[in-house]
């Protein structure tokens, strides 16, 4: 039996020579294509989720006794200790930038200072000639938002009256306190604020706040309190910015980095008490805090891009590490996103300006 011959391959084309790449039809083709939503600037913004507008931006400015010019805080480019002047134009460009609120911190001299801080309600002191001159300057074109700490005024740069404890121990007196936040907040409605802003970090607060206020006539002023304030070594520049006379931390009455669930009880405190708004602050160190916050939130909640947060983007910025307008914006929206309804930003009005350009 012969073996059977095999016939010659037929004549055509010479199949092409393998190759290390895998064969097209072999690479899985993708069933879903999200950067179809992705593919130009017109349709990132069709489907962006998260909307910036200047009208969420709150501008804190600083009024300052005893200075004849705007005083450059060094921590801080572009942001300044005012004069009334000053205050009344930066003010004026924020408002025709699109932003809508200011918030108020004022800076007495230290020969001004003392151990109550009594010049936070008087009716000559900084802040509250500073608010009635804004009030009167812009009416109900833009909102005048007063912090109501004692920290600016007291001799010893804590946010209310130190006593000695049993121990001998130098503690914030949290009840002797209140009845001084109360004189404080109705100087500043008396004075034109149309939201007072606690931020001392005094159990009950806001509650004192508002009993005041009502008594004295103020029903229509809104408290945004600073729910969820910690003790944030992010503070350092502000320090500068207000002339702070601290001594010793903050750490008794302000909240521990380390912890979630008591900004969730103060914050549930402060809505119970009769906060309009609540804060987070810092911002970006804490966007699970403000998330958290959000979601269990009834009424409108802030974040305080605080400035240490603003100091280190323009340091880096300064250094040529990093595109000063484009981390600004991607800042702002990330807080926007995590849940907050107003930012306090010392890019208001730059980031404003943007905004109006987009």
């Amino acid at each position: 039996m012969g073996w059977a011959e095999t016939p010659p391959p037929e004549e055509g084309p010479v199949a092409p020579v393998a190759s290390n790449s895998p064969s097209p039809l072999s690479t899985p083709i993708p069933s879903r294509r999200p950067r179809r939503l992705r593919q130009n600037a017109a349709m990132r913004e069709f489907v962006a989720e998260t909307t910036l507008r200047p009208a969420d931006l709150i501008l804190p400015m600083f009024i300052a006794d005893g200075i004849d010019a705007p005083r450059e805080i060094s921590s801080m480019p572009g942001v300044n200790q005012h004069t009334f002047d000053s205050l009344k134009r930066a003010a004026h460009e924020a408002l025709d930038a699109g932003v809508r609120c200011v918030d108020l911190f004022g800076v007495p001299t230290d020969a001004d200072k003392d151990a109550d801080g009594s010049q936070a309600w008087q009716e000559e002191g900084i802040l509250n000639r500073a608010l009635a001159a804004l009030r009167e300057e812009f009416g109900e074109d833009l909102l005048i938002m007063a912090d109501t700490c004692l920290d600016e005024f007291t001799d010893h740069g804590h946010c209310g009256v130190v006593r000695q404890d049993r121990w001998g121990r130098a503690v914030v007196d949290n009840d002797a306190t209140l009845p001084l936040y109360q004189q404080m907040a109705v100087a500043q409605a008396d004075a034109g604020a149309h939201i007072v802003s606690p931020s001392g970090a005094m159990d009950g607060q806001v509650l004192a706040i508002r009993e005041a206020l009502d008594e004295a006539g103020h029903q229509d002023v809104a408290i945004m309190a600073y729910s969820a304030k910690y003790a944030s070594a992010f503070y350092g520049p502000f320090r500068e910015a207000v002339g702070s006379s601290l001594q010793g931390d903050r750490r008794t009455y302000q909240q521990d980095p380390a912890n979630l669930r008591e900004s969730l009880l103060e914050t549930e405190l402060d809505i119970d008490e009769g906060a309009d708004f609540v804060m987070v602050k810092p911002a970006m160190p804490y966007l699970d805090v403000l998330a958290a916050v959000a979601q269990l939130s009834p009424v409108p909640v802030a974040a305080y891009q605080v400035s240490g947060e603003y100091a280190m983007l323009h340091a880096a910025a300064q250094n040529g590490w990093l595109d000063l307008d484009a981390v600004m914006m991607e800042s702002l929206t990330s807080i926007k996103r995590a849940g907050a309804d107003q930012i306090l930003t010392y890019f208001a009005t730059d980031a404003a300006r943007a905004l109006g350009r987009r």
